[in-house]
């Protein structure tokens, strides 16, 4: 076996360090924001040294990027078409709603959200890459989905960034805000929600019958 692999799990060494780092990084911004996490402290939770953090990310803005992009990651996955669920476009949409709101609705990811809404108000360059990394890219990916349903003939949509913010917009609705001001998630209404999003977006979008 190579020196340059880890034993664990057969992966490389620099891949299993950024990992690391990655977990300890998200941890530190999730828990305390981008101002207060240190590469520091970031460093020793993921048991590298400083040098290796700034090697792999720059910077610390490099490192909260990559943060924001591995979280979302984790939604993007739902407008792959190879990891779509089998179904109806019903059903597949109502797949994707009930994962976009499981996924903003987390405690860590509406604290997260606090934190940097406050701290984009001193420094607006944290507030647009929040954007960039997550939200945006989550758009382009959807967007994607959208624009290909179109082309295999189960949605008609001039638009489909447009398309998109809609459909994400309705299954959202005011419990967004709701979370954001400490209200308690109300898991039927959500469900009421991403069922009303379905059904004006398939009213509104799909073809005869598709929906």
């Amino acid at each position: 076996m190579s020196s340059d692999v880890n034993k664990r799990g057969g992966r490389p060494v620099d891949a299993a360090k950024r990992e690391a780092i990655i977990v300890a990084a998200t941890r530190a911004f999730f828990d305390r924001g981008f101002a207060a996490a240190s590469i520091e402290q970031v460093a020793a939770d993921a048991g590298v040294s400083k040098v290796t953090v700034y090697n792999h990310f720059g910077d610390k803005r490099g490192l909260f990027v990559a943060s924001v992009e591995t979280q979302c990651e984790m939604m993007r996955g739902h407008f792959s078409i190879g990891e779509m669920p089998r179904g109806t476009l019903r059903e597949r949409l109502l797949a994707i709603g009930e994962a976009m709101v499981a996924f903003l609705s987390r405690d860590e990811m509406v604290q997260f959200e606090r934190r940097i809404a406050a701290e984009t108000e001193h420094e607006p360059e944290i507030g647009k890459a929040f954007l960039a990394a997550g939200p945006h890219r989550m758009k382009k990916a959807f967007s994607a989905l959208i624009s290909a349903l179109n082309e295999a003939g189960e949605l008609r949509v001039d638009d489909p960034e447009l398309a998109a913010e809609q459909f994400a917009a309705m299954c959202k609705g005011m419990g967004d805000l709701d979370r954001r001001f400490g209200q308690p998630i109300d898991e039927k209404r959500n469900r009421e929600r991403i069922e009303g999003a379905v059904e004006v977006f398939c009213r509104a979008y799909a073809t005869a019958g598709d929906c």
